[in-house]
């Protein structure tokens, strides 16, 4: 970081499925902060539904507004455990104020299990259509895209309790490599 300060907030990346939704409030209660979800802020900011603003806007037209609501967010004084769109990612402007802001955690998980845990939600866009066909490409195209993260970790066949406790793990580690976080 430029200002020689540790970061003050978790950050969850990961493709779509990963589990940041779900291991953001678990996080978020076991070191007792508050969470947020970008897609949640852009909604709230916008007054439309993300599909809604695909569908009307376009991605590009998202993609700026998950930049201003991730700038808002990552911009908040109290730590927060912040879970992010997984496109957030392919914006390297996005990337850098994560890993200022943050102590960023890539989650990941087996393509299949991706699928299972996606294929029944209709409201992501980017799966419109042949869902197997549409993970597998998203994720080809998205090799590499979570690498600048400080922590991966496979979610597929860990608990959530198991995936949090691991990030509470390296956050300590971190702290006490940095001081505090």
């Amino acid at each position: 970081m430029s200002d020689g300060k540790p970061p003050r907030h978790v950050v969850l990346v990961g493709f779509m499925g990963t589990g940041k939704s779900t291991v953001s409030r678990r996080l978020a209660e076991l070191l007792a902060c508050g969470t947020r979800d970008v897609d949640a802020e852009i909604v709230k900011r916008e007054g439309e539904e993300i599909a809604a603003i695909f569908a009307g806007r376009g991605e590009g037209e998202f993609r700026a507004a998950e930049t201003e609501a991730l700038r808002a967010v990552l911009g908040a004084e109290d730590a927060l455990v912040v879970a992010t769109g997984g496109g957030a990612v392919l914006s390297p402007i996005n990337r850098e104020l994560m890993v200022q802001r943050g102590f960023v955690v890539a989650l990941t998980a087996d393509p299949e299990q991706v699928i299972a845990r996606v294929s029944q939600d209709p409201d992501r866009p980017l799966l419109q259509g042949d869902v197997r066909q549409r993970v597998y490409k998203l994720l080809e195209d998205r090799k590499g895209a979570y690498d600048f993260a400080h922590l991966t970790i496979d979610t597929t066949s860990l608990s959530v309790d198991e995936v949090v406790e691991r990030i509470a793990q390296a956050i300590s580690r971190f702290r006490t490599s940095q001081h505090s976080i």
